[in-house]
């Protein structure tokens, strides 16, 4: 047997957007040093939400001698295989699902893909706000009736607004928020954060950041709040049923980081009634979404299968180099970037 230290690569998603690419294999082959062995797994494996789906055959085989893993999260099954594991980087942003008794208890190193998707995440906020800001949804409705009225852009249905009237709320003022406020700030909204440390200061984008205890009272004043947060005990439903009720008449609310963060039913509510202008969702609280749900009919609601950060090309770039600078850290004994603090849950 080989004393070569093993890395196993487990990145051949079923999902075509984020299947290993050859050219990416390739490259951490090459960087791969004397006294390593690069393990690149065939058989195809989850990238879903935060991946950690059922483990394959050749990944649990492989996974024994290794003593560093690369996928899309971890299965607890594969993890407690890994006997000699040391550090798990994984290609996702959200790590819940890797946090079982096991690893939070270890002194196993985890890191996440976090930053990777947020120029990508934050273009698709943006869009997704300005087809509510420009009324596109009425327009979409014309054009199935066949029906010429350019006097109901005009009505407080329609609600057209420009973007440097809005007052943004990012509800996560992390790296994904920060891409989220610059490209609102860049077109002149006033933007505010949220997030669980304040203190940190805020980021780029924003004008101010405010702690989690403050959240009710910026509630009022938003006219578009973005969730942008890691799903954590904290902020589990942050923005429940109560809360959107607080929200001011015409507020357009998007979710682009994990369903659980949103009471789905009060969201409704605030849509059919009116009260709520739009709302853009990329997750949902049960994915796929279920059939029943309102929220595939409801027409002031412009949804995406959990696909924000699809970007085939610029994933790849920006997570392989992530993955090389890591590795090239971890083997001379430096901190890592993206390292999870496991108790926290990001």
């Amino acid at each position: 047997m080989s004393a070569d230290r093993l890395l196993v690569v487990d990145l051949r998603s079923k999902a075509e957007a984020f299947q290993l690419p050859e050219r990416v294999a390739q490259a951490i082959r090459d960087a791969t040093p004397k006294g390593w062995r690069a393990h690149i797994v065939e058989t195809m494996t989850d990238s879903f939400g935060d991946g950690a789906q059922a483990p394959s055959a050749e990944s649990l085989a492989a996974i024994v001698d290794a003593e560093v893993y690369f996928g899309f999260g971890m299965p607890r099954a594969l993890y407690l295989a890994g006997r000699k594991l040391r550090w798990v980087q994984s290609g996702t942003a959200g790590v819940a699902s890797l946090l079982f008794d096991e690893m939070r208890g270890s002194d196993v190193l985890l890191t996440n893909a976090a930053g990777i998707y947020g120029p990508t995440i934050a273009e698709h906020v943006l869009a997704g706000v300005l087809h509510f800001l420009r009324a596109f949804d009425l327009a979409a409705e014309m054009r199935r009736e066949q029906r010429w009225d350019q006097s109901a852009f005009a009505t407080p249905r329609a609600l057209v607004r420009e973007v440097d009237e809005c007052q943004v709320l990012v509800i996560g003022a992390g790296g994904l928020g920060s891409e989220i406020a610059q490209r609102f700030r860049a077109l002149g909204a006033r933007v505010t954060g949220v997030r669980r440390r304040p203190g940190l200061g805020a980021p780029a984008g924003f004008g101010a950041v405010h702690g989690l205890s403050e959240l009710d009272g910026l509630l009022p004043f938003a006219d578009v709040v973005v969730l942008a947060t890691p799903l954590t005990d904290e902020t589990r439903q942050v923005l429940n049923a109560h809360r959107m009720k607080e929200l001011k008449p015409g507020a357009i609310v998007v979710n682009v980081a994990r369903g659980a963060l949103l009471d789905e039913g009060g969201l409704i509510t605030g849509l059919e009634s009116g009260r709520i202008r739009g709302a853009v969702l990329d997750v949902f609280a049960k994915e796929p979404l279920a059939l029943e749900s309102p929220l595939w009919h409801l027409p002031n609601v412009l949804w995406t299968p959990h696909v924000s950060g699809v970007s085939p090309r610029r994933f790849w770039d920006r997570l392989q180099a992530l993955f090389l600078e890591n590795w090239a850290r971890y083997r001379a004994g430096e901190s890592l970037r993206n390292l999870v603090d496991k108790h926290a849950g990001y």
